[in-house]
């Protein structure tokens, strides 16, 4: 099973960049990790409006999912797993040969209504809100951790 993430924008912080790439480093050695930026909507101003750049982010993230796949949106009012279940998650999607399981991160706006319905999945890290630079980061090592749980590996303290 492939893994693709797509996420709005660059990482800024460089915490979070060291972070990031940690995780996807280690993600790598479990499956293939495939990650796309997608340029931030520039909205001239604070008083831009939010639908026109979350539709425009959203059609350049629509163009990037990779025909077939599995599609998981995240966002706050999404689905919530603790990190057992989320490797229950991926673990059934290697056992019924998922081809590519994709992930996304809006930017700053979130995701619109429309989109989700017509993802696969709405996932929540958590109910708090976070920058969408720490939930790529935060996902990248849920995702390791959930590797490492169905591989039974001591990362995780059960």
């Amino acid at each position: 099973m492939k893994l693709t993430l797509i996420c709005v924008g660059k990482l800024s912080l460089d915490f979070i960049r060291v972070g990031a790439a940690e995780y996807a480093q280690r993600v790598q050695r479990y499956t293939t990790l495939e990650l796309i930026e997608i340029k931030e909507e520039k909205g001239g101003g604070k008083k831009a409006p939010r639908q026109h750049i979350r539709s425009a982010e959203e059609a350049r993230i629509a163009a990037k999912i990779p025909a077939g796949a599995y599609v998981i949106a995240l966002d706050e009012a999404g689905k919530q797993h603790n990190s057992e279940q989320f490797a229950r998650l991926l673990e059934r999607h290697m056992i019924e040969g998922t081809g590519c399981l994709c992930l996304i991160v809006a930017g700053a706006y979130g995701f619109s209504a429309t989109f989700k319905q017509g993802c696969d999945m709405v996932l929540s890290l958590s109910q708090m809100t976070m920058t969408h630079q720490m939930a790529r980061m935060f996902l990248l090592e849920q995702i390791y951790r959930g590797f490492t749980i169905v591989r039974n590996e001591p990362y995780h303290n059960r």
